[in-house]
């Protein structure tokens, strides 16, 4: 009886053993494929800085043609609201008399929408160009640590 314990113990410790061993050996395999499966991921000792001056002229450029696309969209939104506030309130001179209160309100409101579609526009465009502005500092200091 004591035979038969020992050899269920055994037997779960060779168990333990061989799926230990066999789950290193898979990490030590997939660990040395993705070293060796892709060079082309590897360092080129030729390659040119990143913080080369054309690089850093490209980045500025597109730093400037994308905050010039945002600021489009900015200008596109807020004509749309403002579109629609109007539209709005038409819809409400329409059905309701001449002069009356609920008329003088929706005009109102209109106006106010269309006041703060263009607040809203100009502060978006402002943060656009300070961020904008960081971009370009920040490029202008990597260039300055490199040429240095």
């Amino acid at each position: 009886m004591k035979l038969n314990y020992f050899t269920k113990q055994l037997s779960t410790v060779k168990r333990w053993m061989a799926t230990t061993l066999f789950c290193m050996l898979a990490i030590a395999f997939v660990w040395q494929g993705a070293f060796f499966s892709n060079t082309s991921a590897m360092a080129d000792p030729a390659a040119t800085l990143i913080a080369s001056s054309d690089s850093g002229d490209r980045a500025q450029v597109k730093a400037n043609r994308d905050a010039g696309r945002t600021k489009n969209f900015i200008d596109d939104t807020a004509d749309k609201v403002k579109d629609a506030a109007k539209s709005n309130a038409s819809k409400v001179d329409q059905a309701t008399d001449n002069g009356s209160f609920i008329e003088r309100k929706a005009k109102k409101d209109a106006a106010t929408i269309q006041k703060r579609a263009n607040e809203d526009a100009s502060r978006t465009k402002e943060a656009v160009d300070n961020t904008k502005n960081v971009v370009e500092r920040t490029v202008d200091n990597i260039k300055d640590a490199f040429g240095k």
